[in-house]
């Protein structure tokens, strides 16, 4: 957020212990790598098995993403899906709000 308005971001779906990564958005320049990388600060906190960001590139190993075969991404999901599913406004322990973008902004 900048002056009130979006300007990057990213949204996907959390089930259990696990976050499905959908879109990446950003209006200025690489503020939905910020984005991601405080998401991600927040999911580790959280105590979030893993995130999938569906598809393997260069550019997501920078930030530590992994190549799974099948059989290890389904174990990780077996076990993170009875994990209880984080809903509603997501807050990290410094106050920072993590929120759907149509969601108003909280003084």
């Amino acid at each position: 957020w900048a002056d009130g308005q979006l300007v990057g971001g990213l949204y996907g779906v959390s089930l259990g212990a696990a976050f499905f990564w959908v879109s990446i958005f950003a209006w200025r320049p690489d503020l939905s790598k910020v984005a991601f990388v405080h998401l991600v600060q927040a999911l580790h906190a959280w105590q979030f098995h893993f995130v999938d960001c569906q598809t393997y590139s260069d550019h997501l190993a920078r930030f530590g993403a992994a190549l799974w075969r099948r059989e290890r991404f389904l174990q990780a999901l077996a076990q993170a899906l009875p994990a209880p599913t984080r809903q509603g406004i997501w807050r990290v322990p410094d106050g920072d709000i993590y929120r759907m973008a149509d969601t108003p902004r909280e003084a």
